[in-house]
């Protein structure tokens, strides 16, 4: 049976799941503009049209993780993007909770991934729009659990191929607690300012030559950082900074994907 943990129904959050949707996020909106209030969590075994970023396919085949948590009016409309840094500390904290020493091999890429090992294990896309009862967010969450696909640009990896067995059951209920202590600790957008700390301290390439992608345009420099409205930092060969609000880094030097522990 697949439970919420105990923290995160004591703050109110539920659970809908099912074997297959279209997509969590496009379940978590049409229900909220059908009146769903939330914290709702959606999760599905498997999904036929999911999404990330962009527009882009998310390959959902059983055994890995696919939810979202719908809230609504979790804080100021230009304060809610800020969710994707959030949930990827959730995410962290669970992995690190569920699986004893993994905390080294995990790391973050802006804007919204998890590596592990280098590859990258999971990807947010936070949604949103409004409804009669204020702003509704989609926050997605999907976990390369079981399998990883092979035809991406960026490589990828699982954990089972990592040597980690960890049911998505499993992983979702961790999870429902670290996203209500990050949640806590972003205030409705007034913590930000930690949890962009906390993010950059695990951040992959910090210091490094990158490569980002940002519509038609590519620019090459170091990653600096990330700034008080969770925009890339990257400093030119002229020592100019550039602020980067949407795209996708490219190391220059792209991590191998790390097999299975011994």
């Amino acid at each position: 049976m697949i439970e919420l943990d105990p923290v995160a129904t004591r703050a109110g959050a539920r659970l809908a799941w099912h074997e297959t949707l279209t997509s969590t996020n496009q379940e978590a909106l049409a229900r909220a503009r059908c009146g769903e209030r939330g914290p709702l969590w959606i999760a599905a075994e498997s999904q036929t049209a999911g999404r990330g970023r962009r527009g882009r396919t998310w390959v959902s085949e059983p055994g890995n993780l696919y939810a979202t948590l719908l809230l609504i009016d979790p804080s100021a409309a230009e304060r809610a993007a800020e969710l994707s840094f959030v949930a990827a500390l959730a995410l962290h904290d669970a992995l690190v909770a569920a699986v004893p020493g993994v905390a080294s091999r995990l790391a973050f890429k802006w804007p919204n991934d998890l590596l592990l090992d280098g590859g990258k294990l999971a990807g947010i896309l936070v949604e949103g729009e409004r409804s009669a009862d204020g702003l509704a967010v989609a926050v997605g969450i999907g976990v390369n659990c079981a399998r990883h696909p092979s035809a991406t640009s960026y490589p990828a990896t699982d954990l089972a191929t990592a040597g980690i067995s960890l049911p998505p059951s499993r992983l979702l209920t961790v999870l429902s607690r670290t996203m209500v202590e990050r949640l806590a600790l972003w205030r409705r957008g007034n913590g930000f300012a930690a949890i962009r700390a906390d993010w950059v301290g695990r951040a992959a390439g910090l210091g490094r030559e990158a490569l980002v992608v940002s519509g038609e345009e590519e620019l090459s420099g170091r990653f600096d950082g990330v700034d008080e409205g969770g925009h890339l930092i990257l400093r030119l060969g002229d020592g100019t900074t550039r602020t980067i609000t949407a795209g996708d880094v490219v190391p220059l030097l792209q991590p191998s994907v790390v097999g299975p522990a011994a």
